[in-house]
């Protein structure tokens, strides 16, 4: 019998339960802000990372644009990264937000725990305000 297919819920909890148990715990708490922060936003497997997403209603967009895209995380480098895609059209007072990018993008870093507790407030701040933005 063929393996059933996996929902995008499922399927990041499996790919977390496959990391380093050194930052398991802090992808999952990290993966809890943000799907707190607002009942449309979900997630799925994008560029072989979680990722989350706005699922409200949007005027039409090219998809180039990655209008729908929230944030993807980049867990390959020893430090995790949230990619805001177009993180550039937040007004970001908390100093979260790092880089400045020609395509709009721009960055979270995240070292451990103890920095995810202490910058979860700035992270929600920040996703309200892009979902505020949206083009709907």
């Amino acid at each position: 019998m063929p393996k059933a297919m996996l929902t995008p819920q499922q399927q990041v909890t499996e790919h977390i339960q496959n990391l380093d148990p050194a930052i398991r715990d802090v992808i999952e708490m990290l993966r809890q802000i943000i799907l707190d922060t607002h009942s449309e936003i979900a997630e799925q497997i994008k560029w072989n990372n979680p990722s989350f997403y706005y699922t409200g209603e949007l005027a039409p967009f090219d998809p180039k644009e990655y209008k729908r895209d929230i944030i993807v995380m980049n867990l390959h480098k020893k430090r995790i990264m949230l990619v805001l895609p177009s993180g550039a059209k937040i007004n970001d007072t908390s100093g979260l937000l790092e880089g400045d990018y020609k395509d709009g993008r721009r960055l979270a870093i995240f070292k451990d725990m103890a920095d995810v507790k202490a910058k979860a407030d700035a992270l929600q701040g920040i996703i309200k305000q892009w979902i505020s933005l949206i083009d709907k």
